[in-house]
């Protein structure tokens, strides 16, 4: 890759789910640095403005992402305006709310669709032309719930434990092509993700509706982020040299996951005679 894509300001992003959130303030922070982005929502209408604002320095896409031959006429449609793509962001993404026993196989599997299948599709699309020509950064906003768990939205906390893995075995699997993978961990933020345009709702069962209550209500009471203070460190990242294949966007997150390790670690270590009990003797 030409030594100036690595300069700040002097790069070419793919990004889906740019309509709001964190894609929406993303887009419009890199763009206001001089990059260039091709910018994807479901509804074209909904980023129409950055094109009147930007002009040719944004390209404007309509993509689903469950679509997977929309998305490669996307990717590819990016990748020849621009002449290459340094950054390849999965940022597209939704939340089922119902417990466990609510929620149907069709409406995880239409999560998943999205989460995760739409993801790798945009992924799987963007790997050939990364390699063909020497690099790139395919960064994907996973959550911190990617590492620890919440109920109600424990399928939601699943589709990101799968999105972490994922990345981190693609990340071995393309070093050697120059292609880096970060993976971006928010915590609560004041973004869009909490309105109903970002939520679907599981059909609910009686018996949980007092502690879903609870649950709701808890979430009301927590810190959020500032999203328009997020693009600094983003940038920190991809024009990091060596950037780090896991990032925490937020200042709550480090204290609640080492709390979870730190239990898990604990567990195993209590039961580890047993365990070692079940390896039987070497063959």
């Amino acid at each position: 890759m030409e030594q100036q894509n690595r300069r700040p300001g002097g790069k070419v992003w793919f990004m889906t789910g740019a309509s709001r959130g964190f894609g929406r303030v993303w887009a419009d922070a890199a763009l206001k640095r001089g990059d260039k982005v091709a910018v994807t929502a479901r509804n074209l209408s909904s980023i129409a403005d950055l094109k009147e604002k930007y002009g040719a320095n944004v390209l404007t896409l309509e993509l689903d992402v469950t679509n997977n031959e929309q998305v490669k006429k996307a990717v590819a449609q990016a990748h020849t305006y621009f002449g290459r793509l340094d950054i390849v962001l999965n940022n597209a993404g939704y939340s089922l709310v119902g417990t466990i026993e609510e929620a149907s196989a069709e409406d995880v599997k239409a999560m998943y669709d999205t989460n995760i299948f739409g993801a790798l599709a945009v992924i799987q699309a963007a790997l050939p032309l990364l390699r063909q020509q020497g690099g790139g950064h395919i960064v994907g906003t996973s959550s911190n719930l990617g590492h620890v768990t919440l109920p109600v939205i424990g399928y939601y906390c699943s589709s990101k434990w799968a999105f972490e893995a994922i990345h981190e075995s693609l990340a071995l699997e393309v070093k050697a092509f120059g292609i880096k993978v970060t993976i971006i961990e928010p915590g609560a933020y004041a973004t869009e993700f909490g309105s109903q345009a970002s939520l679907k709702f599981a059909a609910g069962l009686d018996i949980y509706a007092d502690y879903k209550q609870q649950f709701f209500n808890s979430l009301k009471e927590m810190e959020r982020g500032d999203p328009e203070a997020t693009p600094e460190a983003l940038f920190k990242v991809v024009d990091a040299e060596n950037p780090p294949l896991r990032f925490f966007l937020g200042s709550h997150n480090l204290p609640w996951v080492q709390k979870a390790y730190e239990e898990r670690l604990a567990t195993w270590e209590e039961w580890q005679s047993v365990s070692s009990a079940a390896q039987g003797s070497a063959r």
